[in-house]
Parts: structure tokens; sequence; C-alpha cells
């Protein structure tokens, strides 16, 4: 049976179960038509290695206890699994309360994954569920006024790390990067830039409290006034300031996100938008639509329509756009270049505005759920200790650059990723710079480089031995098996939750069952039979660690 399929497979005659139970009990549809047998890795592996609980999903409609719909569904599972097509796959059914049904594959099945393992190698759980599906990302989009720091690092890891496991899973991903080059900020990023380089000339002004003030505006002046001297002294217009900051920090922008590994198929122009006249347009097609009004001498988007809690200015009575409508032009944009799925990532002050954008989406004509919009809390960075404090505008912060420099892009990556999008994260500089088996990223690297100095070792052992996977009985070897036929049902969790660090986790619990093996069993030994089972055994361990990395955007090191 090919392994890609089992949890379909299995899926699928825990439907067909459920609906004979409930034909036996004269329970008709539509009870059992939107009954779905989703399934899940037990945490306890006393439970299993697959379950589900749609025996509580559906005992209401059978009107009976959950565990004893469990009970019935088991009897009708215990028949299909004694199916030529589906005999030595699963070696046993069991129920649990309130209404769990858990699956344990057999042992003879988990060995064969070995073979697939080997045969598909950095192919291993990959898979078309995606169908090819155009898909857009859109992740950092940080306004370039400054550098990028911490925060937009986590954005970075976790969008680049997501866009990887959606491609995995055959969706045509499309990584973009949303430019603010005009409005506000970039206008006080220009004064600020003007203001340092007349000092630089001897003609100090009052600075503004709420100008940029880091260091790097100071760079930028002191650049600025090494190409033109004194040529702007008197100017009155911050143009050539704004464009030559622009510039100077979007280089730096793009370099940073190189080095980390980070890698975009589109940079997209504000300014080019609001210049290309589909902002108007946007406010016309919705104006058409009935989801346009004016009051106050404003122009107002009707959001109220699609449950926002109230109304959204798009154009202010001085004339001006607002940020919100050069938005939903960009996200007209989005569906009109044929993207079906669009996920936004977002940073924590972003919340509110949710609900206006799904208002804009439905209002355009597209469903709520072709949007998903993922907000990524903030990472707070502690030296000695301490919480460092970060604000752009006071100058500052702790740059992605600085914290790459000091513990490199392999840790950075994967302490952005260690945590749940939803959660804040605790970047402790002192405690990932340790080379120990505490530090997570180590750990799982160090499986890996440990596995290739094993295979070096055993590339002249026992030549002539056979590959016989029965020889793997050992408790830790047969968890080995489990953790790894698990790989391509994590990549598919991982993808529908649009969460890496669920991918992230199952490595550190791979490398752990790894190293347990590892202190208790010899790879290779007298018994040239077991050695080669027992070297195809941590040669796909590598595989699956190599793969979870690469997608992860770690290195895979060989010596450590």
């Amino acid at each position: 049976m090919y392994h890609a399929g089992i949890e379909q497979h299995i899926s699928s005659i825990i439907e067909k179960s459920v609906s004979a139970v409930l034909a036996d009990l004269n329970v008709k549809p539509p009870f059992a038509i939107h009954l779905k047998a989703e399934l899940e890795i037990p945490k306890d592996r006393s439970h299993g290695d697959l379950a589900t609980n749609i025996a509580m999903k559906a005992s209401k409609a059978a009107g009976i206890q959950p565990l004893d719909f469990a009970n019935l569904i088991k009897v009708k599972l215990d028949r299909e699994c004694r199916l030529h097509s589906f005999k030595g796959v699963i070696d046993r059914v069991e129920t649990k309360h309130p209404g769990f049904i858990n699956f344990f594959l057999s042992k003879n099945y988990l060995c064969r994954i070995l073979l697939e393992i080997k045969r598909r190698s950095h192919n291993f759980g990959r898979s078309g569920i995606g169908r090819r599906m155009r898909l857009h990302v859109e992740f950092v989009s940080a306004n370039p006024t400054g550098p990028l720091t911490i925060a937009h690092g986590r954005q970075a890891a976790i969008g680049d790390g997501l866009a990887n496991i959606l491609e995995f899973l055959g969706y045509r991903v499309v990584r973009e990067y949303y430019l603010n080059d005009e409005g506000t900020q970039m206008n006080i990023l220009g004064n600020s830039i003007r203001l340092r380089y007349l000092e630089l000339l001897g003609k100090a002004e009052e600075f503004p409290q709420d100008f940029y003030k880091g260091t790097y505006v100071i760079d930028i002046a002191r650049a600025f006034k090494k190409k033109y001297g004194r040529k702007f002294l008197g100017a009155e217009k911050i143009d050539a300031f704004r464009e030559f900051g622009l510039c100077w920090i979007l280089n730096d922008i793009k370099k940073d996100l190189k080095d980390f590994g980070v890698k975009f198929n589109v940079w997209y122009s504000q300014k080019a938008l609001m210049k290309s006249g589909r902002v108007e347009r946007t406010i016309a097609f919705l104006k058409d639509k009935g989801y346009i009004y004016e009051k106050e001498g404003a122009v107002w988007f009707k959001s109220t329509a699609f449950g926002d809690d109230k109304d959204r200015v798009v154009k202010k009575t001085d004339g001006n756009v607002t940020y919100l409508a050069p938005d939903i032009a960009y996200h007209l944009e989005k569906y009109r270049r044929g993207f079906k799925k669009i996920i936004d990532i977002w940073g924590p002050d972003h919340h509110g505005y949710i609900p206006r954008m799904k208002a804009a989406i439905q209002a355009l004509g597209f469903s709520a759920d072709s949007i998903a919009v993922l907000i990524v809390q903030l990472a707070t960075l502690y030296r000695a200790g301490q919480a460092v404090s970060m604000s752009t505008r006071a100058g500052e912060f702790i740059t992605l650059r600085e914290v790459m420099d000091e513990v490199g892009k392999d840790v950075a990556r994967f302490c952005f990723i260690s945590r749940r999008i939803s959660s804040h994260l605790d970047f402790d500089l002192d405690s990932v710079k340790k080379e120990s088996m505490e530090n997570p990223v180590y750990y799982i690297q160090y499986a890996h480089a440990r596995i290739w100095s094993i295979l070096e070792h055993g590339k002249k052992a026992h030549p002539a031995a056979r590959f016989d996977s029965r020889l793997l009985r050992e408790p830790e070897e047969i968890d080995l098996l489990r953790m790894l036929e698990q790989f391509p049902m994590i990549i598919v969790l991982s993808g529908k939750s649009l969460e890496p660090y669920i991918i992230m986790q199952y490595l550190q619990d791979v490398a752990t069952v790894f190293h347990s093996f590892y202190t208790k069993h010899r790879v290779i030994s007298d018994d040239p039979n077991l050695t080669k089972a027992r070297i195809v055994l941590v040669d796909c361990v590598r595989i699956v660690l190599a793969n979870g990395l690469r997608l992860l955007g770690v290195s895979l090191p060989k010596k450590m």
C-alpha cells in the first residue's frame, strides 16, 4: 500500500464504518453526511499511532453514549481491517473513554516505511494535496523606514518556512513583500535624514520628538552628504532625502533577508499601485456595488455589511486616501493575478485590522475563507537576563542583522519558529549560543551530524550483509519507526494549520528518540545483518531530519 495515502485510506474506512453503524441504528442522512473522520497523532504513545474522535461527533445523531458508539464502530472497523486490501497495516483497534478510537499500526507496515523513505529520499513527505493551486503568501512587508528588527525576523522565518511547507504539499506559492514606499512615515524618514544632513553641515535645527532617531539615519545622512556635498543645503522639498533613504534602507533589507535565507518572488510597490489609478478604480468598483457612501465630507466603506463593528473611512475630507484604500486595491490585485488562496502574515499591532480586511474581501466578491490572516506575536530579546527595550522611532532596537551576527542564521530561524505563531516568544541570547544538548537546534543538528559519522564509519562494515527489517525489535527501534511513519502526516498537519512550529516540535521528538536509541544500542556490531538493519534505520532518521530542517530553512551539518 502506498504510504502517502494511508491516513486518507484509514479515514475512508472509518467514515464507511460510521455510516454502516448509523444505518444499523436507522439513523438517516443528513446526520451522517457531514461527518468527516479527522485523524490525529496521540501525544501518549499507549493510545496508538493514530486516533479519531468521530464517535463523539456522531454519537449525538445516534442518540447513544460516545464510548458505546465507538465500540459499535470498532466492530465494523475490525471487519474492514481483516479485508485483504488492508491486511497487515493495522495491528489492532482500541476504544478509549470518552469515545476515542485508537489505531495501532503493525510492525511489518512500520518496517516497510524504511524502504519508502530510502526510495523517495529528499522527497519523502512531499505530496500533491495542494493540487497545484496558486497560493499567495505576503509576509514581513516592514516599512522601509529602518533596519529589520527581531520582530520582522520572526515574521520572516515563519513566512518563509510556511511557504516551503506549502510548496512541499504541492501548492504553487508566490512569496511577496508589500513595500509601503510612500506616505506619512516615508515623509518623516525624509525629514529625519534632512535634519541630520544639516547637522553634518553645521546648520543644526530642532529635531522633533517623533522623527527617526536611530544611528542608521546619521549613516544615511553622511552617505547623502558624501554624494551631494552642500547641494541640498537650502532645499525646501524632502523628495531627494526620502528617495535616497528608501534606496539605502531597501538595499539593507534585501541583503538581510538574503543572508537570513529568505527569498521573495515579488516586491510590490504601494507607490506604483497609487500611480496606476487602481486605488480610485477599486473605490469606484465598490461604489457601484453599493458599499461606498459619502458622509461629513469623507468617503466611507460600508464594512458593517460584512460583520465589522463600524464603517471605515477610505478617503478623508482633504481628499487623501486612508491606509485601507490601497490595501483593498492591493488585495483585489492579488485575486486578479489568479490566486485562489491568500495568506497575510502581520504583526500584533494589526489584529484589529482583520475584520475590515475580511469585509473588504467579501465586498469585492470573494469568500472570507479565501484569505487567512496570521498574527505573529512579538519576540522579546533577553541579554544577561534583562529584557532589551525596542523602538524603531526612538532608535532603540536590536536588528535582525545583529541577532544573525551573534547567534547565526540557523539558531535565529529555529528559535523564531520555536513557539506557536500566536504565542509570545522570549529570545534569550545567552542560552541559544550554548553548544549543548540543552540548545534545541544544536540537539537536532547534532543528531544529523552524529548519523553522518555513523554512516561514514559503517561504509566498510559487513559489505555482504543483507537488509532484514525484522531484526529491528528493540523498543527504541520501534519508537523510531513510529516517528518516521508520522512525518508525511506532520507535514500535512503543519500545512493545514499554517503552523511551522509543528514540524520543529516533531524534529525535536525524533532527535530525542534517536539519541535514546543511540545511547542504548550499538549501530555497528559483530552481527552483519543487524548492523545493516540499523544502518538503514538511522539513515532514514537522517533523511527525515534533513527534510524537516530544510523546510524550516536550517542547515544540515555533517560535522559538529
